[in-house]
């Protein structure tokens, strides 16, 4: 009986899971789809019973039920980072408060901000406080839920509570402890004990772990409720951005991944710890490695909108048609901010803009502007990245964005950089099965499941007018902001009559 890796990686909208043997085949998926709850404005959270552990035993019970092979070891990855509260047992209390796209602790944000002062939280913690930080989270639930924080004994994140489920273990891995900004010191590579103090006294925090360590095995309950065999190993897990990276050869310095989704997500391996107000530096996956990562707040989302605004069939009909528009769309600029815009900007009243539209303008000039608009996006985050010493050896491109070729092309075009393409882009529970695999079989050469399969080279002859409007592009934001802030008051008001 062959020997395989179960890797499952909960995400927003659904939940995937592989068995993967030791060359890298997947051999077997399953996924299962769920609701993202958005029960106030500016919250968004998961039931972590009903989203994230029954969708893993549905999605384990599916492909242990086939006749694969011997499962070995398990790994997990999840949104991140999120704020789950439970008891001692590890009974969620609530539902989980979810990453960035969360934006309820504002207030808390700023009173963090006052206290321990943004220059030094950036320094100890290696990012700035934001709405994608766990501290403020935890303080709006003190101030927001007394009734619910007093019978607090644990926290989780998606992968942290699989764990927990699976092995009875309470730790965290260094990656997404170090997403729980201001809790993290990220030199010392431990809890900030005196922050943590300040904000959740009295919590046990979880015990530390790399992603790839062994922390438990399946219990006797967890194996009649998932079909794994009891005793199996499991892995630590992480956040499921990083644990893509892995599953793309993206592990050492320099290495960027450039990961298509609906958001556009960017992770790049560092030699050390690096600093920048705009851009979260984290550890690695790796022991004793380092990231440092960039996120637009649209992509895949802005392209889906574009798609059902003007009752295209589909994508295809949407890229042939912009194919066929020239660089530069005749004309036509846009920001991407409609839905906001995290880094390097970290502004939630971000909006989008489309400047020089004219009756001569289609919906391909629309969709093609909103490819470029990501470009530009992504050029501005690799800026920043390289302002603090980051400069990517290797940009390697994933995600369901890379289908197609043209979004790839305009990005090349755009950054004047080549890109590669891996023959999987199955996604972070490939990662997940990778950190499993290297655990209990460290001589199985994992680097070499996802081999680059295609190299995307940049058009010499685009360079001159991406340049021109990428200048246009950087002028555009600062000089909408004001409005752009005044139109996000409007919204949030309801009423165009402001006081």
């Amino acid at each position: 009986m062959r020997d395989l890796f179960l890797g499952v990686d909960v995400g927003t909208a659904s939940t995937k899971g592989v068995l993967v043997d030791t060359d890298g085949t997947v051999v077997a998926s399953a996924v299962r789809e769920h609701e993202l709850s958005l029960p106030q404005p500016g919250w968004a959270e998961h039931d972590a019973e009903a989203t994230w552990w029954e969708d893993f035993v549905a999605v384990s019970r599916e492909l242990t039920a086939g006749e694969h092979g011997r499962v070995t070891s398990v790994g997990v990855s999840g949104i991140g980072p999120c704020l789950l509260a439970a008891t001692a047992a590890g009974t969620p209390l609530r539902p989980a408060i979810l990453y960035g796209i969360d934006t309820r602790a504002t207030a808390e944000i700023d009173d963090q901000q006052r206290r321990y002062g943004a220059d030094a939280i950036l320094a100890r913690c290696g990012s700035p406080l934001t709405s994608q930080a766990i501290g403020p989270k935890i303080e709006w639930l003190r101030r927001h839920e007394p009734e619910v924080w007093t019978r607090t004994d644990r926290i989780f994140m998606a992968s942290s509570f699989l764990v927990h489920r699976l092995t009875g273990a309470y730790i965290l891995d260094h990656h997404s402890a170090s997403q729980s900004v201001p809790m993290y010191d990220l030199d010392a590579a431990d809890w900030a004990s005196d922050w943590c103090a300040d904000i959740a006294p009295g919590l046990r925090l979880p015990e530390l772990a790399w992603p790839g360590d062994v922390v438990g095995t399946v219990s006797a309950d967890a194996a009649r409720l998932s079909g794994i065999t009891a005793g199996t190993p499991v892995v630590a897990g992480t956040v499921d951005a990083w644990a893509e990276a892995l599953s793309v050869g993206v592990r050492r310095p320099g290495d960027l991944m450039l990961m298509y989704g609906s958001t556009m997500f960017l992770v790049q391996v560092v030699e050390r710890p690096l600093r920048s107000p705009a851009l979260w530096g984290t550890a690695g996956v790796l022991p004793g490695t380092y990231c440092l990562a960039g996120g637009m707040a649209t992509s895949g989302a802005l392209t889906e909108w574009l798609r059902r605004l003007t009752g295209a069939d589909g994508y295809a009909t949407l890229t042939d048609e912009a194919a066929g528009v020239p660089a530069g769309s005749d004309g036509l600029l846009m920001l991407p901010y409609f839905a906001g815009e995290r880094t390097p900007l970290f502004d939630v009243d971000a909006r989008g803009v489309v400047a020089g539209l004219t009756l001569r303008h289609g919906r391909e000039h629309l969709y093609r502007a909103a490819l470029e608009a990501t470009a530009f996006g992504i050029r501005h985050n690799l800026e920043a990245m390289s302002a603090v010493g980051a400069d990517p050896g290797r940009l390697v491109a994933v995600g369901g964005g890379t289908r197609g070729g043209l979004w790839t092309r305009i990005v090349s075009d755009i950054l004047d950089r080549q890109q590669q393409v891996p023959a999987q882009t199955v996604g972070a529970s490939l990662g997940d099965a990778m950190l499993a695999a290297r655990a209990v079989a460290p001589d199985l050469t994992v680097d070499d499941w996802n081999p680059v399969v295609h190299v995307v080279e940049p058009t010499a002859a685009h360079r001159a007018v991406y340049d021109e409007l990428y200048g246009a592009y950087r002028s555009l934001y600062p000089a909408t902001r004001e409005q752009a802030h005044l139109l996000a008051r409007i919204q949030r008001s309801g009423s165009a009559h402001l006081t």
